[in-house]
């Protein structure tokens, strides 16, 4: 085993798949000699050279469109996007190219690029670099969605990515860069077509992804005091859902709680709170509870951004509120 961090499983993740293939190469804002807004890329510039880090221009419509037309041409491109709410002055790229080709061109025409991007709030970076958009992006056909959420799957979903034939994108959240832990040494793929369940339980099952899985296994130890067992599923793949292991689960808890950085109205929770009543309703013994993003840009100052964002006293009191009092065991 190696003690590595959430950010230097990703830098690893790179390395390896640089090693690999010669056809992949990393592109973007400041990833070579300033080593990546987050550090994540430092040093690779000069174990690879700049033909395969590349720093670009200042305009991600730009960039993100030179790694589609890349991918149709036969590589293997890794684009970084700062954060994403800077993937919206993409958003032509992404959603009418490289999710679309494929389909318009009658099935000739593959895009297998791969964008990372950071995601998230509770940094103080304030309303516009502290989006939850990935739920947005999980809404458009074509896209792979992906939200590794541990360090192991930090380090081993990039190369599965890259050799899907179609477009992935891998939300980072931001606060998990200094995420420590230990990988073990022959760490690698890791399966990204199937949520994984952090922690087993019998009484209700709470779904999430990315940076609040942390804050849900805070909760689910503070349930398993009361002598709640609550079933942690890590959906890790957003687009497509692993239905199957949601619907499974909820189907032996009976109840269901989905906590979602993303903003409530048109959520990704609200999705699976969806396909839940379409497939398992009846196996439903209380309403689906969300608990989700205050519906407000996000604040600046500690205190209010803190309250604004789901917190594990937030993901306690749902699953309470959805438990008979028999259930509550000392």
């Amino acid at each position: 085993m190696t003690k590595t961090t959430y950010r230097e499983a990703i830098r690893e993740s790179m390395r390896d798949a640089l090693r690999r293939d010669g056809r992949v190469f990393l592109m973007g804002e400041d990833v070579g000699r300033y080593g990546g807004c987050f550090g994540v890329s430092l040093g690779l510039l000069e174990e690879f050279g700049p033909e395969r880090i590349r720093d670009t221009p200042l305009s991600e419509s730009a960039f993100v469109g030179a790694g589609i037309g890349a991918a149709l041409g036969g590589l293997r491109p890794i684009v970084e996007i700062m954060t994403v709410n800077f993937s919206l002055l993409a958003l032509d790229q992404i959603m009418n190219n490289a999710a679309t080709l494929l389909h318009m061109s009658g099935g000739q025409c593959n895009v297998p690029l791969v964008i990372r991007m950071t995601t998230g709030a509770g940094r103080q970076l304030a309303a516009q670099h502290s989006h939850s958009l990935e739920g947005w992006y999980a809404h458009i056909p074509g896209l792979r969605i992906l939200a590794p959420a541990t360090i192991e799957d930090a380090r081993g979903m990039l190369w599965p990515a890259l050799t899907d034939p179609d477009p992935v994108l891998i939300f980072e959240h931001g606060s998990l860069y200094n995420l420590a832990g230990e990988l073990p040494d022959n760490a690698g793929s890791v399966d990204i077509d199937n949520a994984a369940v952090r922690r087993a339980g019998e009484d209700v099952t709470v779904i999430t992804y990315g940076g609040t899985v942390g804050k849900t296994l805070a909760a689910a130890d503070v349930l398993a005091a009361e002598g709640i067992g609550a079933e942690v599923i890590d959906l890790r793949t957003l687009r497509p859902l692993d239905e199957a292991t949601v619907v499974a689960s909820v189907v032996r808890t009976h109840r269901l709680v989905v906590v979602d950085e993303g903003w409530r109205s048109g959520s990704l929770a609200a999705e699976i709170s969806a396909r839940v009543v379409e497939q398992a309703f009846y196996e439903l013994d209380a309403p689906i509870a969300r608990v989700c993003s205050a519906e407000v840009p996000t604040p600046y100052a500690r205190h209010l951004e803190e309250a604004a964002l789901p917190q594990t006293g937030d993901i306690v009191t749902a699953v309470r509120g959805l438990m008979p009092a028999t259930v509550s065991r000392p």
